[in-house]
């Protein structure tokens, strides 16, 4: 019996315009990160803009056994951030 698994990699640039500084920047990623992985059961991580106040790359990714269950959690994470950052959020999803 052979198991079959999908997978959705989002690539998620933010954009904090009220950050004034890393801490505060730092502060709203953690959050954001945190609901992702609570909401979605997604896996995220930093990977661009680390050093940069009002920027932040995330890569998140969900994974499950049909793809669209896969689909289903990327289509709700791009929704999500788009209700959180109206004006700040770009999503590209890659699926396999």
């Amino acid at each position: 019996m052979s198991a079959r698994a999908y997978v959705a990699v989002l690539l998620i640039d933010l954009h904090f315009p009220e950050a004034g500084s890393l801490k505060g920047k730092r502060k709203e990623l953690q959050s954001v990160k945190a609901q992702l992985q609570r909401r979605f059961g997604a896996s995220v991580a930093e990977v661009d803009h680390h050093d940069r106040w009002q920027r932040a790359t995330l890569m998140a990714s969900v994974c499950g056994g049909t793809a669209g269950r896969v689909q289903e959690g990327a289509d709700g994470i791009a929704r999500w951030l788009d209700g959180r950052f109206p004006a700040g959020v770009s999503v590209a999803a890659s699926s396999e």
